[in-house]
């Protein structure tokens, strides 16, 4: 069964959404759990190469009686079976955004349910997009009491906003470690075969193997995602199979450390030195997020098939194998996974070894930057380059900057560690969120998820308090003994991937606040409706054929950068139209519900305003089309605004900032527009506008005009008012911009001083402007400057 195509921006995608496939065949769930090996477990899977060999690091000594090796090994499966399979399989997995997971999905979720946005854009005309989904469930009292108590306070809402970023920020850490950890432990495996072989010539083996995996991420991982799937699954079975063997050949009594007992056994024998070496048992669940987080392109049946029917059972063998052969042979513990392995089957197994590790690490550097554009559309990062790797995947990206950073980063981890002991320890700090996470990072991003979850079940599902308390006492208890054994190995390198995460969650929240307060500005400072109202329909200057765009970031009103193109401007074009690109709290938004449209003043003023919405996985793409698409749309509003019982006559001066209408693009609308410009055999072509459709295509070059139908019984003024429109669009369009500089109030603290003036200008002006942000040709830009004093 093939994948439905939808259009977005009036381009053609593969629709991976699990709605695509939910119940329509249990051949369509197979192939998703199928090609979720090769996405959601490579860095799952690949954890048996350094478990053993990091948790046994320390001071711990392996008796005969293998109290210490069977303790592990309880702790291992236990820790599988309650986190990744109760916790995430069972549970988290059903609370999806619109078939979304994700710390983003959940926070999402909640924002939607109670006002928690630090950003005050939201609308109640944002409720009626079919992705913005309300749970009409009765909230108990406790419910709403809480939900009260967040919305009251903007503190708490601050501190929630904090909690999520540094999920996310402890995902971009694990980004810069788990390359480094996975890559070099499988390479570890030559060594392991060759003793003289030095340990410089394996490091330099593992750079350059990094340095490979980067230097290809330009190309998308679409290209390669064929060969991911297979490669997990022989790596998979692979590990399953030995583990069986060396459980029937070394110590087939290992099964007893299913029981519980165990773990107070050998927290009885080890003591504090068990309670430091519980930070390398926690990377067995590395990578479990990535079910969560990566749910969108799969669905939840599949990604409980893949994990239930064989990652879980293959890992449980795997690591009881390596158990066996612990049990048997103490002194190996330096290299247990690979000495453990048959030796006529070696050298295969070394190379999927290196393969599988190189598709772990290949899911989080994409997670990574599925992670900052996210952030991005929250206004928490500053603006980058993001590059579409794919036509036909919709949401595969690359970010140029982000990607050379995680090489350097990553270099330098892999260098200055030396030894995967230590990047393990490192790596208990690193991060999760999205995708995949380890160590403490991957304790601290699934304490953030167990978090937003209980928030979730009271504020989402309606459920009890007393219900939402249970599940995070159990599954928190369980993660914060994890963290507090991870947190005890800071100094032996755990402290990269916190200074990191501390780093950019800095990064993040000092974007934020500066967007923030920007916004508070604008909103504050709009331009009096009664002095525009006074200015007259030529605004006090000459009106000239053609179109503005002017850029706002306000969703209502006129923003104060529009004052200072009246005085500076000698003249104004005939149409003017504030565009503004806001993004709400949901995953995506259907192409035929992104345009709002609106009318500012009366109609023989000609201003109009479009706000673009966009979710927070969706692509920004300002393709050649988009102009045509927002002209196409002011359009088809004045045609609807006519008929329509609410719609201001021309002499009524008391509506001057008119309500939004959502526009969608009909299949066949009586607006047609022609193209020109294309390949020969195709020159002229007359199509309907239609988002919805693969006929728009990005095609280079081309010109468009715009039809009116000759039908006698449209409306002469409405006929009089479009054909203004579209002759104002033949003219020309102009796109302006405020070129602001923000500044701290004099009154200001020193901090604020110092976040504002040093910081926030600072990534201001070494991020992407706005205009190059948003693809605006430079030769129609027209830019105007303005100091923000915040």
């Amino acid at each position: 069964m093939d994948p439905e195509v939808s259009s977005v921006g009036g381009n053609s995608f593969i629709d991976l959404n699990p709605k695509s496939y939910r119940r329509k065949s249990l051949k369509a769930v197979l192939l998703l759990a199928y090609q979720s090996f090769g996405v959601v477990y490579g860095d799952l899977s690949t954890s048996p190469l350094y478990v053993y060999r990091s948790t046994f690091s320390g001071k711990l000594q392996l008796h005969e009686d293998d109290t210490e090796v069977l303790g592990v090994l309880s702790f291992i499966l236990y820790t599988l079976t309650l986190i990744p399979l109760l916790k995430y399989v069972l549970i988290v997995l059903r609370a999806d955004d619109n078939g979304e997971g994700g710390t983003f999905a959940l926070y999402s979720l909640l924002c939607r349910h109670a006002k928690l946005s630090l950003l005050p854009n939201q609308q109640a005309v944002d409720e009626e997009l079919s992705t913005y989904k309300l749970q009409n469930v009765r909230e108990s009292y406790r419910g709403a009491r809480m939900k009260g108590l967040l919305e009251r306070h903007k503190s708490l809402r601050i501190a929630l906003l904090l909690v999520v970023l540094l999920g996310t920020c402890m995902v971009i850490g694990d980004g810069v470690l788990t390359p480094a950890i996975s890559v070099l432990s499988s390479v570890y495996g030559i060594k392991v075969a060759v003793d003289d072989l030095n340990k410089h010539v394996v490091e330099l083996i593992a750079c350059l193997i990094l340095v490979g995996l980067f230097a290809l991420q330009h190309h998308g991982t679409h290209k390669v995602a064929f060969m991911f799937a297979p490669i997990v699954l022989a790596w998979l079975f692979s590990i399953g199979a030995i583990g069986i063997y060396n459980i029937a050949r070394w110590n087939p009594h290992v099964v007893r450390a299913l029981s519980p007992y165990y773990m107070y056994k050998y927290f009885k024998r080890t003591g504090f030195d068990g309670w430091i070496s519980m930070g390398g048992v926690l990377l067995c669940i590395t990578g479990t997020e990535a079910m969560f987080a990566d749910l969108g392109h799969f669905s939840e049946l599949s990604i409980q098939i893949a994990f239930g029917c064989v990652v879980y059972p293959c890992l449980v063998c795997a690591y009881m194998g390596q158990a066996a052969y612990l049990s048997r042979n103490h002194s190996d513990i330096e290299g247990s996974f690979y000495k453990s392995i048959p030796k006529p089957v070696y050298w295969p197994v070394v190379v999927i070894a290196t393969l599988a590790s190189v598709v772990g690490s290949q899911a989080v550097i994409s997670a990574t930057f599925s992670i900052i554009k996210q952030c991005m559309s929250l206004g928490c990062f500053p603006r980058v380059k993001v590059v579409h790797t794919s036509k036909d995947i919709y949401g595969q990206i690359y970010i140029p900057e982000v990607n050379w950073i995680l090489l350097i980063l990553c270099l330098a981890v892999t260098l200055g560690f030396r030894s995967t002991i230590f990047i393990g320890h490192a790596y208990d700090l690193s991060s999760q969120m999205c995708h995949h996470r380890t160590g403490l990072a991957v304790i601290t991003v699934m304490f953030v998820t167990t978090f937003l979850m209980s928030l979730v079940i009271v504020i989402v599902w309606k459920r009890s308090i007393i219900l939402a308390i249970i599940f995070f006492m159990f599954f928190g208890t369980i993660e914060l003994m994890y963290v507090s054994s991870a947190m005890l190995k800071v100094h032996e390198g755990g402290w990269v991937p916190l200074a990191l995460s501390v780093f950019f969650v800095a990064v993040m929240y000092t974007w934020h606040y500066g967007t923030a307060k920007k916004y508070d500005f604008d909103l504050q400072n709009k331009v009096s409706m009664k002095w525009l109202l006074t200015l007259g329909p030529s605004l006090g200057i000459v009106r000239v054929p053609g179109i503005g765009l002017i850029y706002s970031e306000l969703v209502t009103g006129v923003p104060a950068i529009f004052s200072h193109f009246v005085t500076n401007l000698p003249a104004f074009h005939q149409v003017l139209i504030f565009v503004c690109i806001k993004s709400v709290p949901v995953p995506y938004v259907r192409p035929e519900e992104r345009y709002l449209i609106g009318r500012i003043g009366p109609k023989e003023y000609r201003m109009f305003r479009c706000i673009v919405r966009y979710g927070y996985k969706d692509v920004h793409k300002d393709d050649n089309d988009f102009e045509n698409q927002l002209i196409f749309n002011v359009g088809e509003f004045i045609q609807t605004e006519a008929s329509s019982t609410w719609a201001p006559s021309s002499s009524d001066h008391s509506s001057v900032d008119g309500r939004m209408t959502m526009m969608g693009l009909p299949l066949q609308s009586s607006i047609k527009m022609v193209t020109s410009g294309l390949e020969d055999s195709d020159k002229q072509s007359i199509r309907s506008l239609s988002l919805g459709t693969p006929e728009i295509e990005a095609l280079q070059p081309r010109r468009v005009r715009f039809e009116l139908p000759r039908s006698p019984e449209l409306d002469p003024d409405i006929r009089a008012e479009l054909t203004e429109l579209f002759d104002a669009k033949n003219s020309g369009v102009a796109y302006m911009l405020g070129h602001s500089y923000v500044k701290a109030k004099r009154s200001s603290s020193f901090m604020k001083k110092f976040v504002i003036d040093v910081c926030y200008n600072f990534l201001r002006k070494n991020c992407r402007g706005p205009a190059v942000a948003l693809d605006i040709p430079h030769i129609c830009l027209i830019e105007v400057g303005m100091i923000y004093y915040v």
